[in-house]
């Protein structure tokens, strides 16, 4: 469907400064703001760009109260609104980023200097207008689906020791800064996100490849080089999750070509989203690959019945990172030792990592690959 872009802000007349004229501070706003609300902030500032309904999944009993308290830290200037217009009438649903005064919040909250405001404004006019925004929603959705398994307002606090659901959510950029495969920094892995989902007693680790189908099969499939030169095995399975059924044929059998009678050595599961299940992606739509099976599909399963990978964490709390309780250290040197056996990596490889200061690391608006 043609859609015709139309971005806006819903930023209150009051709201929308972080520090009064006159350069005197104004902290307030951070203290009338509730957990769940930074928590939002926290996510946002890693991950972008959410819907209503993907923000209603993570902390809210329903969409209703989502829209409530949004509008709320939209008068804050907390939050950055904007949706598109439909060709043939109405908009689509609303998308949330951080705003200004939200950034400059965040940023105070990490010791770090706050983003420029025109630079920070250009940053968000261009995530708005992305051409890969579509793509960045999906995988916020997949990952959103999978939080709302732990949603308080719906299941209640879960009890000490018994935390499910979604242990571990990391973004592309986490991933490419923390996976990588040669010590000059430049092979990076890149999936479109890393997580962990738990439910009674098992912990699958997961890298995801959100496919929309405007790749070729063999571009998808010639991304598994990637993984194989890296030690995927020790840290998850790969997931392929792409947007319909026929593509999903169409993908096993390209591995199945790529591949022949030899495996690429790491565990591939597969779904389609026109696979619609309560559940969600946690739900039994998943269909492992091997060679033997091909492109056929016996069976689907569970998210969390598929092969368990990777390093078994301890939970332990994760303030500036929400939904990241089995988040490993990855500068541990166990797990150094799993990543890069007697390599080091550059402390100049991404400075971004120490110091996310600008708007354009702040924001990570998206280019066409």
């Amino acid at each position: 469907m043609n859609t015709n872009s139309n971005t806006y802000s819903l930023v209150g007349r009051r709201g929308g400064r972080g520090v009064r004229r006159g350069g005197h501070p104004d902290a307030g706003a951070w203290f009338r703001l509730l957990d769940r609300d930074r928590r939002l902030l926290a996510l946002l500032f890693e991950h972008k760009v959410f819907t209503t309904e993907q923000i209603a999944s993570l902390e809210f009993a329903s969409v209703r109260r989502a829209q409530d308290r949004l509008r709320k830290l939209r008068e804050m200037g907390m939050l950055f609104a904007f949706r598109e217009s439909l060709f043939g009438g109405g908009t689509t649903q609303t998308r949330h980023a951080l705003g200004y005064s939200g950034a400059r919040l965040i940023a105070a909250q990490r010791a770090q200097t706050p983003p420029a405001p025109a630079k920070y404004a250009l940053g968000l006019e261009r995530l708005a207008c992305s051409p890969m925004l579509d793509h960045r929603l999906g995988v916020n959705g997949f990952f959103a689906a999978l939080a709302a398994h732990r949603n308080p307002t719906r299941l209640g606090p879960a009890a000490p020791g018994s935390l499910q659901g979604l242990t571990q959510w990391s973004s592309e950029r986490q991933c490419a800064e923390r996976f990588w495969t040669d010590a000059s920094g430049g092979d990076d892995l890149h999936p479109d996100g890393y997580g962990c989902f738990e439910h009674d007693g098992r912990a699958v680790r997961f890298f995801l490849e959100y496919d929309t189908g405007t790749e070729s099969l063999k571009t998808v499939v010639s991304k598994l080089a990637d993984y194989q030169g890296f030690p995927t095995d020790k840290f998850g399975i790969l997931l392929f999750s792409v947007h319909s059924a026929r593509r999903e044929s169409g993908l096993r059998t390209a591995l199945s070509r790529a591949f022949g009678s030899h495996g690429p050595g790491l565990v591939i599961a597969t779904t389609s989203r026109d696979l619609t299940h309560p559940d969600g992606p946690a739900g039994p739509v998943w269909a492992l690959w091997t060679v033997e099976r091909g492109d056929s599909v016996t069976q689907r399963v569970r998210l969390a019945d598929l092969p368990e990978r990777g390093p078994r964490i301890a939970h332990h709390t994760s303030t500036e990172q929400p939904y990241n309780e089995a988040a490993f250290d990855h500068y541990d040197p166990q797990i150094q030792n799993l990543l890069h056996p007697n390599q080091t990596r550059p402390t100049t490889g991404h400075p971004a990592w120490h110091d996310t200061t600008d708007a354009s690391v702040l924001l990570e608006w998206d280019t066409p690959a």
